[in-house]
């Protein structure tokens, strides 16, 4: 576990799977990462790749050739390499290697950054093509966030609150993969969408071009607690259905899972980034924590 500090906050990264594992408030000792209990859910905050979501029948086809991957990728369960750290910067990496192209047959250097600046937490992602063929691949987040007082006796935990209040989202439809539904987001007047035991009884809200750059996340107040900011195409937001989870995910994505049939080439998923050989990828996204209100 490799850790960055400054006055105010301080993060933990794991080299398994380069996943952010702690983010505290030094000032208070509050822990605003998912602590990874089991009982709701085994992860932190992991990095999805080379895919994002589910494939149909957790299958696709390259070339012509039929190949198997679990939801969300390989890169969340394998270990990385610090290449470099600084005071306020870690740098993980991983290459292609036989384990790899078993699963995913195609070369690539993923690169993933921490970077700790006052209260806010930068994660950077860059992916290079090695080989000597087109890399076709998706990319997102998943971190999953505490609510403020998930044992406040409200039954609203808390809300977000969006850059924008019209939005839709896309349904899930069947073993993961979404159909052709798209439903308006349920954001009351007030432009919140409270979080309840029931919000996330659809499972994942899936918001679709570049919708929102700015997620805030409140407390059962509505007062600000923690803030995502990024430029992605797609966000998921997803705590288990039927659960009560004490946490909620806000996953920026550069990808997104099959639709339900679909049989075509990996290239011509939907949400699919494209990348020649020898060029990079490159994007980020920025967790910023407020000030907790005692």
């Amino acid at each position: 576990m490799k850790t960055l500090s400054n006055q105010e906050m301080t993060i933990q990264v794991a080299e398994h799977g380069a996943e952010l594992s702690s983010v505290v408030d030094n000032a208070t000792g509050r822990e605003y990462l998912w602590q990874a209990d089991p009982a709701f859910w085994k992860r932190h905050s992991p990095v999805l790749f080379p895919i994002v979501g589910s494939l149909w029948n957790a299958t696709y086809r390259m070339d012509g050739q039929v190949h198997q991957l679990s939801q969300h990728g390989f890169a969340r369960d394998r270990d990385f390499s610090l290449v470099s750290e600084s005071a306020n910067e870690l740098r993980f990496v991983l290459e292609s290697d036989e384990a790899t192209r078993a699963l995913f047959p195609a070369d690539f250097r993923l690169e993933i950054g921490y970077r700790l600046v006052w209260r806010k937490i930068q994660v950077i992602w860059k992916v290079t093509n090695t080989g000597s063929a087109p890399l076709h691949f998706q990319i997102g987040a998943h971190p999953a966030f505490y609510y403020s007082d998930h044992a406040h006796p409200e039954a609203v935990h808390g809300y977000f609150l969006f850059d924008r209040s019209d939005l839709s989202y896309r349904v899930l439809a069947e073993k993961g993969c979404v159909g052709d539904e798209v439903r308006p987001m349920p954001i009351g007047k007030n432009g919140f969408l409270p979080l309840d035991a029931h919000t996330f009884d659809i499972d994942t809200f899936i918001l679709e071009n570049s919708q929102v750059k700015r997620i805030h996340l409140l407390d059962h107040q509505a007062r600000p607690y923690l803030t995502v900011n990024t430029n992605a195409p797609l966000v998921g937001l997803w705590s288990p259905p039927h659960k009560d989870a004490p946490f909620v995910c806000v996953e920026p994505w550069y990808g997104r899972c099959d639709r339900v049939n679909y049989e075509g080439e990996f290239k011509d998923r939907d949400w699919v980034n494209h990348l020649e050989p020898g060029h990079a990828f490159n994007a980020f996204y920025e967790i910023v924590i407020h000030p907790y209100h005692i």
